[in-house]
C-alpha cells in the first residue's frame, strides 16, 4: 500500500504533465506543516519549477491545484494555495478512517515499505579498537547505526550491520606495553590492572593480543549485547580478515597495476588529490609498515567485492581528516557513490551543571556500562538518539534519571503504558466485531493524522539518514495521545466509545513498532 505522501507526489506529477509535458520535475519536497492551518501536508513544487515555466508561483500553484481536483482523488478532503505558491493537502475522513482499519489489520507490518528493492546494505559502526571498555562516544555511533539498520530493514532493504575489529597495529603493541606497565604504557585504568594480573605473556605484542581478545569477549561484546541490545550480522576482524588473508599487498599489487600510486621518499604514495582529496596519502611507510589508511583500502575493497550496493560508515568526529581519503578511494575502486560517511560529534556528560571529564588512555572514561547502569538502557539509547549526528551531545544525567514529562524517554513510555492501562479495564474485555468508526473531535483526528505518518517518516529516515526525527515523532505522537486522554473519555459513566477503543489500539501498535524500531522497551505499567 502507497503511503499518504507517496499518493500525493503521483497526483503532482500527473497534474503537471498537462500543464508541460517536457517539464522535467526532479524530486517533489513533501512536508507536514506545523500550524494545522496549513492541512496535513504541504509542496513548495509550483515555486521550485515557476522560473522554468516562466508563470508566477502562485499562478502555477492554482493550475497545479486545479489539475489534482479533477483527479477526485479520495485521498484528499481539500486542497489549497497559499502565497507565495505553497500547495496544502487536507487527508479525508474516509481516507484516515481506512487507514485506520489497515493499522488494526496489519499491526506492526503496517509500517513495512518496500521501497529498498532487496538493495544489499551493509552498515558498519561502533568499530572501537579492543583496548579499552565501549565509552559513551562509542556508544553513540552504536545507537544511530543500530536504528539506521532497522529503519532501512523496514522498508524493504537487506541490510548487514557489522563490526570491524582492529585487533592489528600499533595500538595493539601498545596495549600490551600497558598490560605489562612498562614505560610504554598507553593506556591505564581498572580494567588494565586485571588484565595485567592474568595475562602473565612478556612479548608485549603478544600480550597486546591475549589482552585484545579478552577485551572483545568480556567488554565489548557483552555491552554491545547485554547492555545496548545490539546485534551484528559481521564481526569483521583485521587480523583474520584482512593481515592473514593478504589483503593489503593484494590491493597494492591492484593499485600498481593501474597507475594509482607512485613512490616518493622511500614511501609508496595514492594519487588520491586526482580524486577530490587535498594531498596525496601515504598507504606503505618507508619502513615497509602499511598505514592504517592501507588496511582501510583493503577493507572497502573487501566490503564492495561482497556485493554491497551502498556502504555506510558511522564514525565519530575524529575521523573527519580520513573521509575524502576513503572517497577518493572507492572512487577509484569503481564505486563512487556507494560509499556514504556520516560522522558523529563529540559526547559531554554533565552532572550537577559541570562537564564530567573522559580519557580511555588517562583512565577516567565515562564507559557506557557505567552510563546505562546510572540512567538505564531505555534513556541511554533514546537520549542519544535525540540528536543528530552533526549535533555536539551534552548528556544531562539529572534530566535524564528524573521520572517526569521532562525526562522524553519517560513522556512517550507512559503514553503507551497508558493506552495499555485503558485497554485492561473490564468494559473492554469483548470488543464488538464490526465497531463502527466514527471521529469528529480535533483531538481524535489530530491523533489519527499522526499515527499514519509513521511509514512515510521511516521511507524519509531511509534515504536521509537522520534518525532524530523517529525519537522526535515518538514525543509528537505521545503529546496527540495526551491531548486526546485530557479531553476524550473511552469510558463515560460505563458507556463504552468503541470507535476511541479502537483509535487507541491504533496508537498502540504504532508507538510499539516504533519502540521495536528505536530499540527501548514497552512497558505496559508505570
Amino acid at each position: 500500500m502507497e503511503t499518504a505522501e507517496q499518493q500525493i507526489i503521483k497526483l503532482i506529477h500527473k497534474s503537471i504533465m498537462p500543464i508541460d509535458r517536457s517539464l522535467s520535475i526532479g524530486r517533489i519536497e513533501i512536508a507536514c506543516p506545523k500550524n494545522q492551518a496549513f492541512g496535513d501536508y504541504s509542496t513548495n513544487i509550483a515555486l521550485s519549477l515557476a522560473k522554468k515555466l516562466k508563470k508566477k508561483p502562485l499562478n502555477l500553484a492554482d493550475d497545479i491545484v486545479q489539475q489534482i481536483n479533477k483527479a477526485n482523488s479520495p485521498l484528499l478532503a481539500k486542497i489549497e494555495t497559499a502565497e507565495p505558491g505553497f500547495i496544502n493537502f487536507t487527508l479525508s475522513n474516509k481516507y484516515l478512517i481506512n487507514l485506520l482499519t489497515e493499522i488494526l489489520k496489519k499491526k506492526h507490518k503496517f509500517c513495512l515499505t518496500k521501497g529498498g528493492d532487496n538493495k544489499k546494505i551493509q552498515i558498519e559502526f561502533i568499530s572501537a579498537n579492543p583496548t579499552g571498555p565501549l565509552t559513551v562516544g562509542n556508544a553513540r555511533g552504536g545507537y544511530l547505526g543500530d536504528v539506521l539498520g532497522n529503519v532501512m530493514k523496514s522498508c524493504g532493504y537487506k541490510i548487514t550491520k557489522e563490526y570491524l575489529i582492529n585487533d592489528a597495529g600499533s595500538q595493539i603493541e601498545n596495549l600490551g606495553h600497558s598490560i605489562l606497565k612498562n614505560e610504554q604504557a598507553v593506556y591505564q585504568g581498572e580494567y588494565i590492572d586485571n588484565l595485567h594480573d592474568k595475562i602473565k605473556e612478556a612479548d608485549p605484542c603478544l600480550a597486546g593480543q591475549q589482552a585484545a581478545k579478552k577485551i572483545l569477549n568480556n567488554y565489548i561484546k557483552k555491552t554491545v549485547r547485554k547492555k545496548m541490545n545490539i546485534e551484528f550480522d559481521v564481526w569483521f576482524s583485521e587480523q583474520k580478515e584482512i593481515r592473514e588473508k593478504k589483503l593489503i599487498p593484494q590491493i597494492i599489487k591492484w593499485l600498481r597495476r593501474h597507475d594509482y600510486v607512485y613512490e616518493k621518499d622511500g614511501a609508496l604514495w595514492f594519487k588520491s588529490t586526482s580524486y577530490g582529496d587535498d594531498k596525496d596519502r601515504v598507504l606503505i611507510r618507508s619502513s615497509g609498515e602499511p598505514t592504517y589508511f592501507a588496511q582501510d583500502f583493503a577493507y572497502h575493497k573487501n566490503k564492495f567485492d561482497r556485493g554491497f550496493d551502498q556502504v555506510i560508515n558511522i564514525w565519530g568526529a575524529d575521523h573527519h581528516g580520513d573521509v575524502k581519503r576513503l572517497q577518493a578511494a572507492a572512487d577509484v575502486l569503481g564505486h563512487k557513490n556507494k560509499l556514504k560517511i556520516i560522522l558523529t560529534q563529540f559526547v559531554s556528560i554533565i552532572k550537577n551543571g559541570q562537564e564530567v571529564r573522559m580519557s580511555k588512555r588517562a583512565g577516567n572514561s565515562i564507559y557506557i556500562d557505567d552510563l546505562i547502569n546510572e540512567v538505564s538502557a531505555d534513556v541511554a539509547r533514546f537520549y542519544f538518539l535525540q540528536y543528530s549526528a552533526a549535533t555536539h551531545i551534552n548528556f544531562d544525567l539529572n534530566l535524564a534519571k528524573e521520572r517526569s514529562e521532562k525526562n522524553p524517554v519517560y513522556y512517550v513510555q507512559y503514553a503507551y503504558a497508558r493506552i495499555c492501562s485503558i485497554l485492561r479495564q473490564k468494559e473492554i474485555k469483548k470488543i464488538p466485531a464490526k465497531a463502527t468508526l466514527e471521529f469528529q473531535s480535533p483531538p481524535e483526528l489530530s491523533l489519527i493524522k499522526e499515527l499514519v505518518k509513521l511509514p512515510d517518516l521511516l521511507v524519509g529516515v531511509s534515504q536521509n539518514y537522520q534518525v532524530q526525527n523517529l525519537t522526535q515523532y515518538a514525543i509528537n505522537l505521545s503529546d496527540k495521545f495526551h491531548q486526546f486522554y485530557a479531553h476524550c473519555r473511552v469510558i463515560n459513566n460505563g458507556k463504552v466509545n468503541w470507535s476511541r477503543v479502537k483509535l487507541i489500539q491504533a496508537a498502540k501498535i504504532i508507538l510499539k513498532s516504533l519502540f521495536d524500531i528505536l530499540g527501548i522497551s514497552a512497558p505496559e505499567k508505570m
